[in-house]
């Protein structure tokens, strides 16, 4: 099977709700932090109706980079399956099948292997926690991305309340 197309699709699965985005690349086309930075500028293009006049992102990758915290590939799987499910803005109903996004977002992992790289601007997702360094001009934003066996892929999450 092509991994492109599996990643591809994995991604489609994952971003089924309103307001969450992803993206696969080779990863040749640009750093993570690029590649970030591109899909965030999709976001807020889509997103433009809910972003509050005079709202500030970061505006390069090199202050999209400095947002993320380096995570481990079971992190990188919890970090996917919260950003497909569970609602930024308002947390506590589950907006699709837990249980699907969960495998997609391992298989996402086992595709990009076991030398993957992942990286996040969330570094806690406790209960009544949400700490994150902010990637777009959003109140609320997530980020997921990982880097492997050829490819990077962005799963990106944004809301306003």
């Amino acid at each position: 099977m092509n991994i492109a197309w599996e990643l591809r699709g994995l991604l489609a699965s994952l971003t089924r709700e309103e307001g969450v985005f992803g993206r696969v690349s080779p990863e040749a086309e640009g750093s993570a932090a690029e590649q970030i930075r591109g899909l965030a500028v999709e976001a807020e293009r889509d997103w433009e109706r809910y972003a509050l006049p005079g709202a500030i992102d970061p505006d390069s990758s090199a202050e999209v980079n400095g947002a993320l915290v380096e995570v481990d590939p079971k992190c990188a799987t919890d970090l996917m399956a919260y950003l497909a499910v569970d609602d930024l803005v308002f947390p506590g109903s589950p907006r699709r099948d837990r249980a699907h996004a969960r495998r997609a977002a391992a298989r996402v992992v086992e595709l990009l292997g076991y030398e993957s790289a992942w990286h996040a601007n969330i570094s806690d997702l406790s209960e009544q926690v949400r700490a994150w360094s902010s990637v777009t001009r959003h109140t609320f934003d997530g980020v997921v991305v990982g880097t492997g066996n050829g490819f990077t892929v962005v799963l990106l999450q944004v809301g306003e309340d």
